[in-house]
């Protein structure tokens, strides 16, 4: 004969199996946003411009030009990424440091502006409409920056 409290036992423990048994697996993470690699290269490109406008006073004004367009793009692109994926507070507070100009500044931007002129263009055709947009100014305007030099 069965007691009453293993049948109430019984009873318990048989409701709580449909609860975990149905429990859904939880979300792998979203994958990297592809935009914030775009705004880490642009915010490198702006110091870079930066250095080289203080070692080479030929080029000074068109650097200057250049890295604030590229702080601008890396401002734009890290608030589109900010909005989609809202960041999580981090406790690095480690501070980019300033990269030396290399002794060809000029080629080397040039070199930093066609490679981010073709990340940004190559995104266009993968993400939303008003995405798409944003990278096309970006990459017109490293185009032109390009020319600036030149």
């Amino acid at each position: 004969m069965v007691s009453r409290r293993t049948v109430l036992r019984l009873g318990a423990v048989a409701a709580l199996v449909p609860v975990v048994a149905c429990t859904p697996e939880p979300e792998p993470p979203p994958p990297p946003d592809p935009l914030a690699d775009l705004a880490a290269q642009a915010r490198a490109d702006a110091a870079l411009a930066n250095a080289i406008a203080s070692a080479q006073p030929a080029v000074a004004a068109a650097a200057t030009e250049i890295a604030q367009a590229r702080a601008e793009h890396a401002k734009v692109l890290q608030a589109e990424v900010d909005r989609a994926r809202p960041p999580v507070s981090s406790s690095s507070s480690k501070a980019p440091t300033a990269p030396q100009a290399p002794a060809d500044g000029v080629t080397a931007l040039v070199d930093a502006l066609t490679t981010a002129e073709k990340q940004a263009a190559d995104l266009v055709p993968s993400v939303p409409r008003y995405r798409a947009g944003m990278l096309g100014s970006v990459a017109a305007g490293c185009a032109s920056l390009k020319v600036v030099l030149t």
